[in-house]
């Protein structure tokens, strides 16, 4: 029994390190582009756009701010005034953009998944490994104030799902959440979100694979707008999202395919992250295995989605792990990266990459149309000083970019992907769960 126990437990430690997972690096963009955050294993690097200079976290307070292992969310409120990051360290800190102090950390009991913060900056809500969603309700800000210990409360759940990404609506009334088990369900906020959401609206049903990101396309002739999702299964839907209704599907998978020219037979094409316009016109998708964005037409009065272009990115197997932008610029702001990439004594990377255009995406002879540009590296906002902060070095080894691409194809779908275990590694896991320990 003994030596079973040492071969599960070989087994288990073999498996675990071979699934040390790789995180894929994180931009967020303030709406105002005041500043740019990326995240990169547990690195946390923000840029002040405005006065062109980096920003050290928790500089004026002195306090020791860093998170202790892999950040999985970064996101910026809607007003520009708060930004949260959360992670596997089980920490959701809240921070000031002001001061870039830290005002709010909030113990989790699982590893972070998505974070998301209503537009009235009142509710900071995340969403944990065992698909639940909390919420935290935040008191006025003030800037002198030491860093506050918040405790989370249990919005909804789904189930034991890893939550994979979570929005409010653009009216603040819904809050919208995507799982890995194909499934987006549409919640209606109640005033009090503290007590529990517990009226479902709708639910969106008809991914085949994971559902790994969500976006509303809203204008002022659609206030309410409708929702888009990206998933695992190569497509990009459009969804009313009031009733469930889908309304168009669009396979990007066999766009990605035709782009593809190393003669790889990868099929797998999981959409990684999107990103739409602020008047929903158009929508940019990263795509596990493309070295660049599709950009798709979003037509809201009928309805549809349809591929307007492929930007590739000539020079560099740059393939995005996420997509940010502002309200009030024209550019996309693009990060390739991964932390805990194995064989390199420089473990994580980080890539961005800024594209211009965004407002002029929608023009009608789009094969021809030049306006969307990939910025050379000087021509970003803020320069080289942008990239040195952002990236950590202006000079990235090509041995080590190359195998970061190679990691970033897989990573999105070995995170989400449903693992099968034998009955003995479920039993082996089972015995090493943290939240049952202390509870025998």
């Amino acid at each position: 029994m003994e030596d079973d126990d040492s071969m599960i437990a070989s087994e288990g430690n073999n498996k675990e390190a071979m699934e040390v997972e790789v995180a894929p690096a994180l931009i967020s963009v303030h709406p105002a582009q005041d500043s740019v955050a990326v995240a990169v294993g547990c690195e946390l690097r923000v840029f002040n756009l405005r006065e062109g200079c980096s920003i050290t976290l928790g500089a004026e307070s002195g306090e020791a701010c860093d998170h202790k292992e892999s950040i999985r969310a970064i996101r910026y409120g809607a007003k520009g005034k708060v930004f949260v990051s959360a992670g596997d360290d089980k920490v959701v800190k809240i921070w000031s953009t002001d001061s870039w102090r830290c005002l709010y950390s909030v113990p989790t009991e699982k590893k972070v998944s998505a974070v998301a913060i209503s537009d009235n900056g009142q509710f900071v809500c995340y969403a944990d490994k065992f698909g639940v969603v909390w919420v935290v309700e935040l008191d006025e800000l003030h800037e002198n104030q030491t860093p506050v210990q918040k405790k989370g409360s249990p919005l909804l759940a789904h189930y034991c799902s890893i939550i994979t990404s979570l929005e409010f609506s653009p009216d603040g009334n819904f809050i919208v959440t995507a799982d890995r088990d194909f499934k987006i369900r549409v919640t209606m906020l109640p005033k009090k979100p503290i007590d529990g959401a517990h009226e479902i609206q709708s639910y969106c049903l008809g991914h085949t694979e994971f559902v790994s990101c969500l976006a509303f396309v809203y204008n002022q002739e659609f206030p309410q707008g409708y929702l888009v999702s990206g998933s695992g299964d190569s497509t990009v839907r459009l969804w009313d999202f009031a009733s469930g209704l889908l309304l168009h599907t669009c396979e990007v998978g066999s766009e990605v395919g035709h782009q593809q020219t190393n003669g790889t037979e990868n099929n797998h094409f999981a959409v990684t992250d999107l990103c739409a316009t602020p008047d929903g016109s158009a929508i940019f998708v990263a795509v596990q295995g493309l070295p660049g964005i599709l950009v798709l037409s979003c037509n809201l009065s009928a309805k549809t989605l349809s591929v307007l272009r492929v930007v590739s990115i000539s020079g560099e197997d740059f393939i995005p792990t996420s997509l940010g932008s502002s309200l009030t610029s024209d550019f996309l702001w693009m990060v390739m990266g991964v932390s805990n990439l194995p064989g390199f004594d420089s473990s994580s990377l980080a890539r961005v990459r800024v594209i211009s255009g965004l407002n002029k995406c929608n023009l009608g002879s789009v094969e021809e149309d030049d306006s969307i540009k990939i910025l050379e590296d000087k021509q970003v906002p803020c320069g080289e000083k942008v990239l040195e902060k952002l990236q950590g070095s202006l000079c990235i080894d090509k041995d080590v970019f190359s195998a970061a691409a190679e990691a970033v194809k897989a990573s999105m779908r070995n995170l989400l992907i449903k693992k099968q275990y034998s009955s003995e590694r479920r039993e082996f896991r089972k015995r090493g769960r943290n939240d049952r320990k202390g509870k025998r």
